[in-house]
């Protein structure tokens, strides 16, 4: 769902039904120390910071970044440091803290299950991000946006406290670059025990995927998210040859239907996503053997969500309304799979809007790293200056309608850079294409709650609604 969009307050207001409240595990640095310098409005921030067992490090970070009362209107953010394969780099402390923060206050005050969504795509982060989940005590960890074939391993040796090894993927490089990441020297002498292995579960399109990653103990999940492509944010590309429709969206077909007989035939427990929400659904879901479904759209669009209130009401009034369009945009995204864009006037599904943003890349979450002429490591991204990614060894032809999801995600959450003369960050706004739940669950219009939804999914299921861990869950990253 995006940057901050299933944020703890979402995840938490879902964990406490009994139900998996998953928050989104991409670019929680930034929103950290933004959310920081914005001066932490109810200082939540800062008593997770104080829950963190390395005091010296929350500290520092409090110290850098805290603002108290915010920096004010047209005050500029600082910027958080790149991750990089650098093995002093920075910002993998400042990863860890983060995700610890946000997992931490999604549990606090309850006994329901938390997970946290990543992407494969953002491997500098993976290590990090995990150990600073795990530290928090996650119970699931969710991955997708690739092939997370090393995930469970990683997860079992994090929570161990053993040094461990991401394979990056560089382009210009025949083998990925192994890049070590020691979770006890992040600890600093801390004494931290009794660390739990969290559940992972692989987001997959297609039965093919998880049978890949079944076949092995060494890249077997514990379950599997199956993922349908009108989801929100990204998807899998067709199979085959990419064919667009009239609105330029890639056309699906057949071969890109999961079947979810055989997904039962693994033998491991899986969810469906991606697709109409309602009881309806639920109900034919575990007809198909499924433990239930990943919703994420409807979540999106209620009071605990962290999608800016006025973007929340645009959508839900445009749908209601006049009607509201949803791309999956085959070239809006760095990554080059398809992202669903919601058509809202002033963001940057407006193309005046989007003409007049000029290029600026100083997030990177989804630079590519890249091998340059002389040797060195580098890191580029199509929605970086034509100019910078041209002197990169970038293809002009790779950057048209590239668009910089970074700042723009993060802006759809209030958090927006703020630029020279007064200009702040333009918002994109992704979210699902199947938005029929809302005549259902809020057909004026009305503001509803996490638990409102979690209810009426639950309708019809004879006794069932709220068994097991993890029958309905609120995520989507990027």
């Amino acid at each position: 769902m995006g940057v901050g969009v299933s944020g703890w307050r979402l995840a938490r207001a879902v964990a406490r039904t009994g139900q998996l409240g998953v928050v989104s595990g991409t670019a929680l640095d930034t929103v950290l120390i933004r959310t920081l310098q914005s001066g932490d409005p109810g200082g939540h921030l800062r008593r997770a910071l104080a829950a963190y067992p390395v005091p010296g490090t929350a500290g520092a970070v409090l110290e850098r970044y805290f603002v108290e009362g915010g920096v004010g209107e047209g005050g500029r953010f600082l910027t958080t440091p790149p991750l990089t394969a650098d093995p002093g780099c920075p910002a993998r402390a400042l990863t860890v803290v983060a995700n610890f923060c946000e997992v931490w206050l999604a549990k606090e005050g309850h006994r329901g299950p938390v997970g946290v969504n990543y992407l494969e795509k953002v491997q500098l982060a993976t290590a990090p991000a995990l150990f600073g989940a795990i530290l928090a005590g996650v119970d699931y960890v969710l991955v997708g946006a690739g092939i997370p074939a090393h995930i469970p391993g990683l997860a079992t040796r994090l929570s161990r406290l053993e040094p461990v090894t991401t394979d990056v993927t560089v382009e210009g490089d025949p083998e990925p670059l192994p890049v070590p990441f020691d979770p006890a020297a992040e600890l600093a002498g801390a004494a931290v025990g009794g660390l739990r292995r969290p559940d992972v579960l692989a987001i997959v399109s297609l039965p093919a995927l998880a049978a890949y990653l079944h076949r092995s103990e060494r890249t077997r999940p514990d379950g599997f998210v199956v993922e349908g492509h009108r989801a929100g944010g990204h998807s899998a590309p067709p199979r085959g040859p990419l064919r667009l429709d009239e609105d330029g969206d890639p056309v699906y077909g057949p071969r890109d239907t999961p079947d979810f007989a055989r997904m039962a035939a693994l033998g491991l427990p899986f969810w469906i996503a991606g697709g109409a929400c309602g009881p309806e659904q639920v109900a034919r879901a575990r007809a198909a053997g499924a433990a239930g479904v990943q919703v994420g759209s409807v979540f999106a669009l209620c009071e605990e969500s962290g999608l800016e209130p006025g973007l929340r009401r645009q959508l839900i009034e445009r749908r209601l309304g006049t009607g509201l369009t949803v791309r999956n945009d085959p070239a809006a995204s760095p990554t080059s799979f398809p992202f669903k864009v919601a058509g809202l006037p002033g963001t940057l599904a407006d193309p005046a809007v989007a003409a007049a943003r000029p290029r600026v890349c100083d997030l990177g979450y989804l630079r590519t790293p890249y091998r340059a002429a002389d040797g060195a490591l580098g890191y580029r991204c199509p929605a970086e200056p034509l100019v910078a990614y041209e002197r990169k060894g970038g293809d002009r032809a790779g950057t048209e309608g590239r668009q910089c999801l970074c700042n723009g995600l993060t802006a759809a959450i209030g958090l927006g850079q703020r630029r020279p003369k007064g200009r702040v960050e333009p918002p994109v706004v992704t979210i699902g294409q199947d938005l029929d739940f809302l005549p259902h669950i809020a057909p004026g219009g009305e503001p509803y709650s996490a638990e409102s939804v979690v209810r009426w999914l639950s309708e019809g299921l004879d006794g069932t609604a709220g068994a097991g861990p993890a029958r309905t869950a609120g995520a989507k990253a990027l």
